[in-house]
Order: C-alpha cells, then sequence, then structure tokens
C-alpha cells in the first residue's frame, strides 16, 4: 500500500472514528427515531454496547477481536476448535447441564469463528438475560478443556471439515484466500488442516486464550429487551477478572494481496465454479461505501430468478439474456487493512470464457461509462439494505459487535445514509478505475475449465482499451 493512501486511511479512520450523527439526522429526519447505542468501557477495558428495544426477547453475545489470523502454520485451526470446546462443559457445568439450562429458558446459544473474529451469543426472554450472561461469561472463562473431551472432538470436526469440502462455493473461497494472501495468515483456513486438527493439544489453546481472550479485545453487546445499566453491572460481576491487554496486537498480523490462480480441473463435475477477485478494501478504507455502490451495480442473478429485461443490474440482464450462467454473484469481503472484492460464478464448462468476459467488460464499464442514474439507483438501493439488514435484534447485535471491533464505534444508520448520499458518479468511475482497471486478479476454479482463459489474458481484460 502507497504511503499516501496509508495517510488518507488514518485520517479517514480518524473521521470514521468520530460521530457524525447529529448533522445526519437533520438531513434523514425519518432516521431520527434510530435508538441510540449506548457504550460503557469497565476499569479492565472490557466495553458493554447496548441498543434497548422493544419486545420480550434479547440478542445478547461477546464478540472477541480474535480468528484465525492470529495462527501461525502450527496452531491454525485453533480458534475454531476452541468454539467447539466452549460447549463441552465448564468448571461448573456439563455439557449436558449448559444444554439444560439454554433449554430450560426457552433459549438458543450459538457461536461462530471468521478470520479476524469469534462471536458467542444467545438468544432469550428479557428475564433471562443475567443467566444467559451468566453462561456466556462461564463457556469464555472456564472451559474445561479436558484431554478427554478434546479427542472427542477431533472428529467431530473433521466430519466439519468433509461437509465444507463437499460445498464447492467453500471451497472455492478458501483457494482464492490461499491464493491471494499466500505465505500470510489471511490465506489460512478457518477450520485449520488436518493435520492441525488431528494435532492440536491444550497448550495450544491455553496459550491462545490467554493471548487473545483478553477484555480490551472484547464486547458484550445486547439489544432488544435489554437495560443498559442492568448488563454494565452483569458485566462487571461476570468479566471484572478478564486481563486488560494482550500481548498480541494488530500490528503484528501482515497482509500482502497477490495476483495468481488455483485451478483444479475436474471434468466429472457438471459445473464449473469461478471467483475472479482484486484486492478490496478494509473496514476503514475511504472508499467503503463507493465499493458497495460498485458491488450493488455488478448485481447477482441466479437462473431461478423471474424477469429478463427488467433486472437491476447491466450484467446481469446480459447473462440472464444469454444464457451464460447457472448463478453468480458479487461479493466485497472486509478485513482490518485490506479486503476481497470480485464475482463467483457457475456456469457450464462452454459458457466459462463469454462469462469471465462479460463480467470483466462489466467491470470497465462502471470504470468509464457508468451513468448518473444507475448510481442514483444504486445509493438507494444500497440505502435500502442498510435498514433491511438491521431487522432484528440478532441482526442489530452482529451490527454492534462488529463495527466495535472493527472500527471502534456504532455507525448511525442516518450517518450510512449520508455518506452514501454524498458518493456521485464521478467517485464511482475513480474508485472502479482504481480497483478494477489493469489489475493482476487472484483466481480460484473447479470443474471442467476446458475454455477458462489463460490467466494473461484473463488480465489483458481488466484494460479498458481491450473491450
Amino acid at each position: 500500500m502507497s504511503s499516501s493512501r496509508q495517510l488518507l486511511n488514518r485520517v479517514f479512520k480518524r473521521a470514521f472514528s468520530t460521530s457524525t450523527s447529529s448533522s445526519s439526522s437533520s438531513k434523514f429526519p425519518f432516521l431520527s427515531g434510530q435508538p441510540p447505542t449506548r457504550i460503557t468501557t469497565l476499569p479492565n477495558g472490557f466495553r458493554v454496547a447496548t441498543e434497548e428495544g422493544t419486545g420480550e426477547t434479547a440478542t445478547v453475545g461477546v464478540w472477541i477481536d480474535s480468528g484465525s489470523v492470529y495462527e501461525d502454520d502450527k496452531t491454525n485451526g485453533t480458534a475454531h476448535f476452541l468454539e467447539h470446546m466452549a460447549f463441552k462443559g465448564t468448571k461448573k457445568r456439563s455439557q449436558e447441564q449448559i444444554e439444560r439450562e439454554i433449554e430450560d429458558m426457552g433459549g438458543h446459544l450459538n457461536a461462530f469463528t471468521t478470520r479476524e473474529h469469534t462471536v458467542y451469543f444467545a438468544r432469550s426472554f428479557r428475564s433471562d438475560v443475567p443467566k444467559t450472561v451468566d453462561i456466556l461469561s462461564d463457556i469464555l472463562q472456564n472451559s474445561s478443556l479436558t484431554d478427554k473431551t478434546i479427542e472427542a472432538e477431533r472428529s467431530t470436526i473433521l466430519t466439519e471439515m468433509e461437509t465444507v469440502n463437499s460445498n464447492a462455493e467453500e471451497v472455492i473461497f478458501d483457494h482464492l484466500h490461499s491464493a491471494a494472501y499466500q505465505g500470510f495468515s489471511l490465506g489460512q483456513t478457518i477450520l485449520g488442516p488436518k493435520k492441525n486438527i488431528e494435532s492440536l493439544t491444550r497448550k495450544d489453546m491455553t496459550d491462545f486464550i490467554s493471548q487473545n481472550y483478553t477484555a480490551g479485545r472484547m464486547v458484550l453487546v445486547g439489544s432488544g429487551a435489554v437495560n443498559h445499566e442492568e448488563l454494565v453491572e452483569l458485566a462487571k460481576s461476570a468479566f471484572s477478572g478478564l486481563p486488560s491487554k494482550s500481548n498480541v496486537t494488530r500490528d503484528r498480523i501482515a497482509s500482502q494481496f497477490t495476483g495468481s490462480q488455483v485451478i483444479i480441473r475436474n471434468d466429472d463435475l457438471p459445473l464449473a465454479h469461478i471467483a475472479l477477485a482484486v484486492e478490496g478494501v478494509g473496514w476503514t478504507d475511504p472508499e467503503f461505501f463507493t465499493l458497495q455502490l460498485i458491488q450493488i451495480l455488478l448485481g447477482s442473478w441466479d437462473h431461478t430468478m423471474g424477469g429478463m429485461n427488467n433486472l437491476s443490474s447491466a450484467l446481469s440482464e446480459t447473462i440472464a439474456n444469454e444464457g451464460l450462467a447457472h448463478s453468480y454473484s458479487t461479493f466485497m469481503t472486509c478485513y482490518h487493512n485490506t479486503g476481497i472484492f470480485g464475482n463467483y460464478y457457475v456456469t457450464t464448462d462452454r459458457k466459462v470464457e463469454d462469462l469471465t468476459y462479460e463480467i470483466l467488460k462489466a467491470w470497465q464499464t462502471i470504470a468509464h461509462n457508468v451513468s448518473e442514474s444507475e448510481v442514483e439507483r444504486a445509493k438507494t438501493k444500497l440505502q435500502a439494505a442498510v435498514l433491511m439488514n438491521l431487522d432484528g435484534s440478532s441482526q442489530i447485535a452482529e451490527d454492534i459487535g462488529r463495527q466495535l471491533i472493527s472500527i471502534g464505534r456504532r455507525v448511525p444508520a442516518a450517518e450510512i445514509y449520508a455518506r452514501i448520499s454524498d458518493i456521485n458518479t464521478s467517485d464511482v468511475r475513480r474508485v472502479a478505475r482504481h480497483y478494477l482497471t489493469d489489475i493482476s486478479p487472484a483466481i480460484a476454479a473447479i470443474g471442467p475449465l476446458d475454455t477458462l482463459p489463460d490467466y494473461n489474458q484473463i488480465r489483458g481484460w481488466t484494460y479498458w482499451n481491450r473491450l
């Protein structure tokens, strides 16, 4: 990344970390009634964040700034393994007791691990929030991690790996990361390799906990039927004993995007699965929302969808009318200081070349010829998606937790609306030219690929003058 762009990112992060919600709300008064996100930081650095709502159910969870990106070759898979172990019993609750307590209060307890985050969350009635917090605190801080349960869980994770490996889309995106971030921890899978799953030890797990499960890297989030003051008091009781600091910091996590490809030809498969991507943006990048607009402009399509000439993106119309794909989508995956942006598509072997060309042509069309009406329509769609994605306490909790971990604060919907509204056609063209033109992409492909163009030919199609 150039020094000028690093400076721009730092400036933007400071701006993005400072609320502009007052002026934004005045521009969009229909959003002024959005409940505020209240945040309290305990003396050890542990944060409590809530958005109080109506109803009788709540979502409460702990978001941790910890994932597979903090693992090395030997420990890759530890964060995901710990996610499994959390439900296998603690020093005061057996696995059966955890399951019974959740069932008795009609609740739901779950967890997931990503490359940068680990999340443990539960849904319950308002009256059961104290018990929910107690259970979350217990499984996070007092997991028994016995040799017997660790050995038993290996087979469960290996079975999960078989399921993941049977899903072409999951496999494609793992290969895409390994190609784009080769030699860096972002290129590792979340589950880890089979040899690690079979060899990770209790010490590997306790070391990972001591390095990553610290107060400053955690947020207790509540949404729906929660009371902020009550949740703060519960957090003081449950999480005040956590150490405040970690010896693993973001500065130690490096990444570098590399244009390359992973091609696995298998003519026995009925369809080709391909991901074509460029380096995108991190969470606090100044072009975050502009690239989201480009994602909307490129669109998505599936052969089961209705409509042909009335689809929302020019690319989807072309693909539908010419029968080029079984399906395609546009993805935008963000990390701390990098990201992956591109298209994932599924088609028959004889359509691979034509479809690849049309996708890259659409990239260049947006970079040079996107119209004002297309941009305005995409802005409306993106603004609508902002609100639709916050429909329910679980979605709100996810939004709060992810933003506090990633950028340090909750961005109000009114501010997002304002930032999107400020984007113009020139901004979209400029950003598309920067990210999508004259670029060496990362490619992952599986299936019958006889007509997949050579890598240099694909790269050549990222030039406008080659169309």
